[in-house]
């Protein structure tokens, strides 16, 4: 089985004695609450699925992921997990104390071991981790909106939070073991933002063939308007794998995590996430975690060079379409007829179509996987 990055699985979840010791002291500790996107961020810190991180980043690993994408140890890290506070509540809060982090609803989340606060420049992290300090950018709001202070420590995890989703998540402890069972000693990762199409379909089966297994890893959580919701993206993969895929190569389980549009950089952070679920392998295709034009379509697999010791194979795919000659999903280096004969897959067509009520053509998706996808009334974010 693969290490995990750094090293170590890190798992910082509260059990029995120590989880009801948190429990009973969480009302003597000041309280910070948290949004949603954080707590998702708190849950993977203490699973693992943020290895090597133990907690929110302090100054010097901040600055370090800014200038070389890498911790201060020089382990790679491209996406800085932060925690920020406002200037006020920050100054009540003492380095070498702890601070109970809760859920909008009030419910103990965890227990932040407070080593520092720093203030920083957000300009200067929007222009580093997106490339842009353009407001559209959706990456960019969310750092341009965040408060001025970050806070900086360790974090044990009392309790995780119930969703809607949780029959497909899985930690990065439960994965590994569950690639073992089934005898998987190569796995290939596949990250997805999406419901299903044929292109899809085509660069997993491709990836499958030389890996045991495949681990198919939607990103579930805040996305930009006119992403699919999440609960149409599971609905849509689970009957693409009940139709199209080999169960005992197949495995399907959520990555609870904002998007933050981060193109070549977020590349890298999803190719250290999956390692730590257990992955050899995770597939990068053109414009990988990007948004709009910021970013130039294979960047995201240029970055890669960059990394020599990630430890993780990427495994790349450049363009893709349906060829009406060949009647199958191709590429460049396959097929030998002019582009007058190829469909491109094309997200933004499909959505159109779907939109209007039309199910889009067979050579693009799979009828039974956009029937489930129009059963949904609003199966877009808005």
């Amino acid at each position: 089985m693969i290490q995990p990055h750094g090293g170590k699985l890190v798992d910082r979840v509260l059990k029995d004695k120590a989880k009801t010791k948190a429990l009973a002291g969480a009302d003597r500790l000041p309280r910070l609450t948290v949004d949603p996107e954080t707590v998702s961020d708190v849950e993977n810190i203490a699973t693992g699925v943020y290895s090597p991180l133990e907690g929110f980043l302090g100054e010097a690993d901040f600055k370090s992921v800014l200038a070389g994408s890498r911790l201060a140890n020089d382990v790679a890290w491209t996406v800085p997990i932060v925690l920020d506070a406002d200037a006020g509540t920050a100054a009540g809060l003492k380095p070498g104390t702890e601070v109970l982090l809760a859920s909008e609803d009030g419910r103990p989340v965890a227990v932040l071991r407070l080593e520092e606060k720093y203030g920083y420049d957000k300009g200067e992290m929007a222009e580093k981790v997106f490339g842009t300090r353009d407001p559209a950018h959706p990456g960019v709001a969310k750092v341009m909106g965040l408060k001025d202070v970050l806070l900086a420590g360790p974090v044990d995890l009392i309790e995780t939070t119930p969703t809607p989703f949780d029959r497909w998540k899985l930690s990065p402890k439960e994965t590994r073991v569950l690639f073992e069972s089934k005898g998987w000693r190569t796995v290939v990762g596949f990250q997805t933002r999406n419901t299903p199409h044929l292109g899809h379909e085509y660069v997993q089966k491709a990836a499958l063939t030389f890996t045991d297994g495949l681990f198919i890893n939607p990103v579930i959580g805040r996305k930009k308007k006119g992403d699919f919701k999440d609960e149409v993206i599971l609905a849509s993969y689970e009957e693409a794998i009940r139709r199209y895929y080999v169960k005992d190569r197949t495995a399907l389980a959520i990555l609870q995590m904002e998007m933050r549009y981060a193109g070549p950089r977020e590349a890298i952070h999803h190719a250290i996430l999956r390692k730590n679920f257990g992955c050899t392998h995770i597939i990068i295709g053109r414009d990988h975690a990007g948004v709009g034009s910021y970013y130039a379509p294979f960047a995201a697999q240029d970055i890669f060079e960059a990394f020599p010791d990630l430890g993780i194979a990427p495994m790349f795919f450049r363009s893709f379409s349906w060829c009406r000659t060949c009647g199958a999903v191709v590429n460049e280096k396959i097929c030998p007829h002019p582009p007058e004969e190829h469909i491109q897959f094309s997200g933004t067509k499909i959505r159109d179509l779907l939109v209007k009520g039309e199910c889009p053509p067979a050579e693009l998706m799979r009828p039974e996987v956009a029937e489930v996808i129009m059963r949904f009334k609003e199966p877009f974010n808005d």
